[in-house]
Parts: structure tokens; sequence; C-alpha cells
């Protein structure tokens, strides 16, 4: 019944999250002034080279796109693409999906510039592949995880995020949200199961005091949160209403989130088992037998944690690779410091998780017998 249950749970939150990637598919998006956004197909390609004044060669392409959106639909349009260099330009070929951005001049001219592909259908595919992937090898757990993340997804979208636009407590916000994704995609993910609740709880304990750590880390390293164009964007679209650098400590906490669910139920898992092979074991025999096995597990996730933010920030890192600036300079940019402060951060929660997780399972397996 319970495994039922499940499934339907996870086709559910499955179809939800398929219907994000269609949302707004084929539609026109009116931005301010005259600019107008909409999708066509490349239905042809053309090549040619010209002289510039200074005798270099210039290869361009002249492609024949059809709208497909909008009230322009159906209509054939001519770009040429390869005049001006940029550091993104592509190469089009013909059943290429694009994004086209029409800008109508004072005199009632229309032009039209390809901003971007159109990529929903692959990320579709790549969704599926991943899904049936998950759930061929994990079986039921791997659905219900699938369901999870929709849900994770869920308050994140239409809880955590409106409610930082409205001005509220970035920082309360967050944790709130995480009291409610915690409990929900542990047990979808874990089962109803009592290592799954000593996870939870653990999981919120630790959450709580990384937020500790966390704020005071910023306030002693002076981040305020505009190391991202990303930050200085939002701040002048929403003004005063987002507190930025309260925005840069949810990221802290959603990042350590993330991994935490790895390490708590590990752990809880670790001394259900020692006091299943062992029924005499008394709390000191359970914690400093689970602690073992948590050291390690502390020194990998950390490795995994630290090439994770490095792979995210990877541009940024290669930016002041060649910088002529000295290592203490560039160690100083609040770019690279937010990255320093985020990477150590998650990591003293992660270490902070193994003693809380092993306490608190080893007090309740010590009370109890398997």
């Amino acid at each position: 019944m319970i495994k039922s249950l499940y499934s339907v749970l996870a086709v559910i939150i499955l179809l939800f999250v398929g219907g994000i990637f269609f949302a707004g598919a084929g539609g026109t998006k009116a931005n301010t002034g005259s600019e107008v956004t909409k999708e066509g197909m490349v239905i042809n390609v053309s090549e040619g080279t010209r002289i510039d004044p200074d005798g270099n060669v210039i290869f361009y392409q002249i492609l024949h796109i059809e709208i497909t959106s909008g009230s322009s639909a159906g209509e054939v349009i001519t770009i040429e693409e390869g005049e001006v260099v940029f550091a993104s330009a592509q190469d089009y070929s013909a059943g290429d999906k694009v994004v086209l951005s029409q800008v109508t001049n004072v005199d009632g001219d229309v032009n039209y510039f390809i901003t971007d592909y159109v990529r929903r259908d692959r990320l579709l595919e790549l969704f599926i592949v991943f899904a049936v992937l998950a759930v061929a090898v994990g079986g039921i757990w791997g659905a219900t995880s699938l369901a999870g993340m929709a849900f994770t997804f869920l308050i994140i979208f239409k809880f955590i995020l409106p409610q930082i636009m409205t001005g509220r407590n970035a920082v309360f916000v967050t944790v709130v949200g995480a009291a409610i994704i915690i409990p929900v995609t542990f047990v979808l993910s874990h089962g109803f199961k009592t290592k799954t609740w000593i996870a939870s709880v653990s999981t919120v304990i630790t959450l709580i005091l990384t937020g500790i750590v966390a704020a005071l880390a910023v306030e002693a390293t002076h981040l305020t949160g505009f190391g991202s164009e990303e930050a200085a964007f939002l701040q002048f679209q929403a003004g005063d209403v987002v507190n930025i650098k309260g925005l840069l400590l949810a990221g802290i906490l959603i990042s350590a989130l993330g991994i935490l669910d790895d390490i708590t139920i590990s752990q809880a898992s670790i001394v259900s088992e020692l006091k299943t092979a062992n029924k005499k074991y008394k709390f000191e025999n359970l914690f400093v037998g689970a602690m073992r096995v948590g050291r390690d597990h502390i020194a990998s996730l950390i490795n995994t944690l630290v090439l994770v933010y490095a792979g995210a920030s990877l541009p940024l890192l290669l930016l002041f690779v060649n910088n002529p600036a000295p290592f203490a300079d560039v160690i100083n940019n609040e770019m690279i410091a937010e990255e320093v402060v985020r990477t150590l951060v998650g990591s003293m929660g992660l270490i902070m998780a193994v003693p809380i997780t092993t306490a608190l399972a080893s007090y309740y397996y010590s009370k109890t017998s398997i």
C-alpha cells in the first residue's frame, strides 16, 4: 500500500516538473520599450566572406528563419550573422530553434537579432533520461527521490523565493522552507523509518548552527553580497526590498542543505547497523564506532564540496589565474571571498552534522532494542 502511494505521488510531482519545461513554450514575451522576444526555426543557411577595411577576411552566415511564435508565426525573415564578432558567436544549422529579439526603431523599421537557442526540448529529454536511469537503478526509492526533488523545487520557487522578493528576512524564510523540505524529502527518499526522523532532526539542528556560523563569517569578512553581477541586477530591479547580504546567507544555507541529507542519513544508518550487529552496545560503543566511519565520511564530503563549488565557479577562478595581482589581493576580492566563505561554512556544517547525528542516533538506539 505504501509503495503504491509513493508511486502515485511520484507520478503526480513528475508531471508537475515536466510542466515547468513547457510553461510559456511558443508564446510571445513583451519586454520594456519596443523590444519583443519571439522564437523561430532556421530553415536555410548560406555562408559567405567579405574583406573588412583592414584586409581581414570575415566569415558570415545568411539565415532564413521561420518565426514560430506570436502574431508573426509563419513569417520568414532573413538575418545576417557574423559581421560583428562576439565571444559567444555561433554557427547555425538548418533545424536549429532560436530565440529572436524583435526591435522596432523610431521610424517603425523592424529588425531581428538572434539572442539564444531554444533548448527546452533538449532539457526535457535530458531530464527524462535522468529520471529513467534513477528509476531503473533505484527502483521505487529512485522514483520517490525524484518526487522529493520536485517537492524541493516547488518549495523554493513557490515559497522561499516569493517570500524573499516581498522583503521578508531571507535567512528566516530559508530555514522555514528547509524545515518543510527536510522531513518530506527524507521520508520520500528513505521511507518512514526511525533513522529518517533522526536524520531530519539532526539536519535541522545543523542547518540552524550553520546559519549562525554563516552570519558571523559574513559579518567578520565584511561581505556585502554584491560579489556577483546577478546581485547588482537584482538590486537594480527590486530596489531595497531584497536584502542582498541576507540573500547571500540564504544561498549558503541552501547549498549546505543539499549535502547534509547524505551525511546525516548515513550516520544514522551506521548507528542503526551497529546496534543490530550487537544489541548490547551502549551509547559510548555506538557513538565511538559510528564516529570512526564518520571521520572518513567527513574527509570525502569536504573534498566533494570543494570540488562542487570550484566547478560552479570555474570561469571566475580561471579569470584570476593569469591575474598579475598578488595572490593576497586576488583572495581579498569579494567575488573570490564569497566562494571561500561559502565553501568553509558549508564544510563546517558537514563537520558539525557528524557528531550531532551520531549523538542523537546513539542516544536513541541505546535506549531501545532493535
